[in-house]
């Protein structure tokens, strides 16, 4: 029986967001709704067909299913499907069967548009889009590359100091690259010559070569400002080189900064740089939680704010590893400590603890050996004291296992490879985010690149790190919404950390294995893998919004427990949150199942 514009209006004034709109909005866009009656069993559309718009339940259940029939939802009367298809290309991303006699209101998918387009309250409830949320950017959310400056002057290493000074004084510049056939080996500045020349009585002939700072610590053009200012404060430089591929491509210096103010993340690198007890560090370190609550209520994103906290846990580590060698003597051979877990991903938050290894240069002694055992323990105890707590599974570079020589780590990779166990699965999930701290970098370089390589060309271990990516679940329920915890210290609660992040750096990881992605962060990894063709332009988008979604939703949770003056944690009570809000949760966790199921299928990527 058809329903008066009286009852329709009634109906959607009990549903967001068409309680929003005005009684104008609402005479337009009621003429335009279809009711459509359907009964148990009945298809309502399936993927990949055109949508003939959007749909909402009057009453009835529908259930959607991904692409591989997999059902990833039951709604009830008041939800809306098909959104999702609209938003993107007008071609369903998912199938829809009534599983009960249903009857929807159909609004077609020119009305809808014009909904989203005159109504504010509509398109920020449909819009899953990160977009939306962004705010105006600073210096920790600029990426490098809007920052330097490109095709900075160079010089080769025989060119003299005179004609250095002289080139930089032309150009009024304070400092300049030195290079050799395209490759950066070093950069001078006025310091250099003024006080290696100059203030030394050298002869104004001598080379660029014998003054300059040779193999400089350079950044991707990809790193954000934060970075910048963070490596500066720590090694107290003033110029940094952006290289891609090796290649020289521009030059950050603290003029490029000036227009920024400064951050308080890089106050607190710059008293961690030089802090002289792990109880020194301990009183900074503690600051970490008001800092997340200070640039999560300023809006800062989710990567920007996670890569300034473990900017910080990187320069306790460096400090440490300096505090030991004053300690102990200078190190007996080359080695590279690395960090591995969140901190190796850049994605630490308000709780964290270590997770490290050392790689040595295989020309180690038993000797070394013992040096570097106390070196371990020196670190790995001051990273606890400044509130790093010791890793529970023992994944630490004391832990003689993950404290070896670089050819013990080429036997561990090509183990874990060849003969993929539960354990190795483990492990190689862990070892895969390696990221390099303090040390030797070439240590671990070559070992990676090899590692990638092989492990890609092994299909079995392939399948066995899709299989192992599909452990962790969202906390989707399908009748109820979203699936809690059922009892224990976190009952009625969501834990975002293990069911709604880390499936999605499962993901990222397997992603990066299939197209040998150096990438350890892992909203890099899924740009990277994007960009690869691994994951299609909008399938890719879906993930990256969704992740960002739950991403931003943990650390909303855990800087509201730091206002409330407790610790931060992971666990969050879906009651706590609007229907608005848990409605966009939902629908990121949905889009998670999918592309595991995708992923479980063997069929990659949601178009």
């Amino acid at each position: 029986m058809p329903q008066s514009p009286d009852e329709l209006r009634r109906f959607l004034g009990s549903v967001h967001p068409y309680d929003t709109l005005d009684s104008d909005a609402l005479d337009v866009l009621v003429p335009q709704i279809l009711t459509q009656h359907v009964a148990a069993g009945s298809e309502i559309y399936a993927h990949g067909t055109p949508l003939e718009g959007l749909y909402l339940i009057q009453s009835g259940t529908v259930e959607i299913r991904d692409e591989n029939g997999v059902a990833v939802s039951i709604l009830g009367p008041r939800n809306s499907f098909g959104e999702r298809g609209l938003l993107r290309d007008g071609i369903a991303a998912t199938s829809a069967r009534a599983t009960e006699a249903s009857s929807l209101l159909l609004l077609p998918a020119y009305a809808f548009r014009d909904l989203i387009r005159d109504h504010a309250a509509a398109r920020r409830f449909f819009d899953r889009s990160r977009a939306a949320r962004a705010r105006r950017p600073d210096l920790a959310a600029t990426r490098v590359e809007d920052l330097m400056a490109r095709a900075p002057l160079t010089v080769p290493p025989d060119t003299t100091a005179q004609e250095a000074a002289a080139r930089m004084r032309a150009a009024r510049i304070s400092s300049l690259c030195v290079t050799d056939q395209d490759r950066l080996v070093g950069i001078l500045t006025i310091r250099d010559i003024s006080g290696k020349v100059v203030a030394a009585a050298q002869p104004y002939t001598t080379p660029v070569s014998r003054i300059m700072t040779p193999d400089p610590v350079t950044l991707p053009p990809s790193a954000i400002g934060a970075d910048v200012l963070h490596m500066m404060l720590e090694r107290r430089i003033s110029h940094v080189p952006v290289t891609e591929g090796g290649r020289l491509v521009g030059i950050v210096s603290q003029t490029d900064l000036t227009r920024f103010q400064a951050i308080s993340s890089a106050e607190l690198v710059s008293a961690l740089a030089r802090a002289k007890t792990p109880a020194r560090m301990a009183e900074i370190t503690a600051r970490i939680p008001q800092l997340l609550a200070q640039m999560v209520g300023s809006g800062t994103r989710h990567e920007v704010v996670t890569r300034q906290i473990t900017d910080l846990a990187d320069t306790a580590t460096r400090r440490l590893l300096a505090l030991a060698e004053e300690q102990l003597g200078p190190a007996p051979v080359p080695y590279l400590w690395l960090a591995c877990g969140s901190q190796g991903r850049q994605e630490q938050t308000g709780i964290s603890d270590q997770d490290n290894c050392l790689i040595l240069d295989d020309r180690a002694t038993d000797d070394d050996l013992r040096y570097f055992e106390a070196l371990a323990t020196f670190v790995c105890a001051g990273l606890d004291q400044a509130g790093y707590v010791y890793c529970p599974g023992e994944m630490m570079a004391t832990n003689p296992r993950w404290r070896q020589r670089a050819a013990v780590w080429r036997q561990y990779f090509s183990g874990w490879i060849t003969r993929p166990s539960p354990e190795a699965q483990m492990l190689a999930s862990v070892m895969f985010d390696l990221r390099p701290i303090g040390g030797t970098t070439a240590l671990f370089e070559t070992l990676q690149q090899e590692t990638l390589a092989a492990a890609s060309k092994n299909s079995i271990f392939v399948a066995h790190m899709i299989a192992n990516s599909l452990k962790h679940t969202p906390p989707l329920g399908l009748l109820r919404g979203l699936a809690t915890i059922r009892s224990g210290e976190h009952k009625n609660t969501v834990d975002l950390k293990h069911n709604g992040v880390v499936p999605v750096v499962d993901l990222a990881r397997v992603y990066a294995l299939q197209a040998q992605l150096p990438e350890v962060n892992t909203r890099a990894r899924l740009e990277a893998a994007r960009a690869a063709g691994v994951l299609s332009v909008s399938g890719g988008q879906d993930l990256l919004d969704a992740y960002d979604l739950i991403a931003e939703t943990r650390l909303d949770h855990q800087a509201g427990r730091v206002r409330q003056g407790a610790k931060p944690d992971n666990y969050l009570a879906p009651a706590d949150l609007s229907d608005f809000e848990r409605s966009h949760l939902r629908d990121a966790f949905v889009v998670i199942k999918s592309l595991q199921s995708a992923l479980g299928h063997g069929r990659g990527m949601l178009g």
